[in-house]
């Protein structure tokens, strides 16, 4: 479970859009409070409010997000106790509440607005209030049995090395597979295999490199591994000689269609390419002649 909070002064639009019922909106908890609607629990804040002119920002709201698996399995009785918890947790047990459990787009979450002035004028305490509610938040998670923010950080990691694994192996099935003479071909088939190569271009249109999606994650070459930065995949391509030479004299190079610019530093590397080419080529043809000698 994630939790967020801040203090805010627009306390009537936040009742408003905590009890929306176009979000299938409904209080799992309240205290001191009798108001019925919106306006009502507006004007009740506002009278204690009224104790402390100097506090502007003079109401805490709260969002606290279970996991999409978790939601799912958590009834009115336990949204309401993890509700309880985390107010208690925050020690905000004696100043007027109110939550509301949004169900809008599958994803189970509760709004919770609490009077920052308590009943004898006094502000709460909002220093750090983003930090202490993650982990009041957390806390009611290892309590309650739900998945914590740092469970769903490591399962998102874990996610994306798997990604990066994946990505890797694909690039590595094209490069060693297809005999790829520009960044046109690598696009078209790693595309083929579902791994969608971006070319990231400047306002100066330089190309700068490539980031990769897959799975509905976004990377960049050297975030998926080393060997996958524009300059490395540049090595491993088997460039046109004439293409080679258009892009060390002029810097520029076709790609998907348009001309972009490259750096001196990419130019070299591929013209490098060529020539290693052509005296490998070399080598090959005279050992071959050498043979039928």
């Amino acid at each position: 479970m994630i939790g967020l909070g801040k203090s805010i002064s627009h306390t009537g639009a936040s009742m408003g859009y905590g009890w929306n019922q176009e979000k299938d909106a409904k209080v799992v908890y309240r205290q001191h409070l009798s108001g019925e609607n919106p306006q009502e629990i507006t004007q009740e804040f506002k009278v204690i409010q009224s104790q402390n002119h100097k506090c502007k920002k003079n109401t805490l709201s709260f969002v606290l997000s279970p996991t999409v698996e978790d939601g799912r399995e958590l009834k009115e009785k336990e949204l309401r106790e993890a509700t309880e918890r985390f107010v208690k947790e925050m020690k905000l047990q004696e100043r007027q509440a109110i939550a509301f459990v949004h169900r809008d787009k599958g994803h189970i979450h509760i709004h919770l607005y609490v009077n920052r002035i308590n009943f004898d004028g006094k502000a709460y305490k909002d220093n750090f209030i983003g930090k202490r509610s993650q982990l009041a938040a957390e806390r009611v998670a290892r309590q309650m049995g739900l998945t914590t923010v740092r469970e769903v950080q490591q399962q998102k990691l874990d996610k994306v090395k798997e990604v990066r694994a994946e990505i890797k192996q694909i690039h590595e099935k094209v490069i060693s597979e297809m005999r790829l003479k520009d960044f046109d071909q690598y696009i078209k088939y790693m595309k083929q295999r579902e791994v969608e190569v971006i070319p990231s271009i400047n306002k100066s249109n330089r190309l700068q490199g490539f980031r990769f999606g897959y799975q509905g994650h976004e990377l960049k070459g050297s975030d998926v591994h080393r060997s996958m930065s524009m300059g490395r995949i540049a090595e491993r391509l088997g460039f046109d000689k004439q293409v080679s030479q258009n892009i060390t004299k002029n810097h520029t190079m076709k790609l998907l269609g348009n001309t972009v610019q490259v750096s001196p530093n990419l130019a070299a590397k591929i013209a490098a390419k060529v020539v290693k080419q052509v005296i490998k080529r070399t080598i090959d043809n005279g050992i071959g002649i050498g043979m039928e000698i």
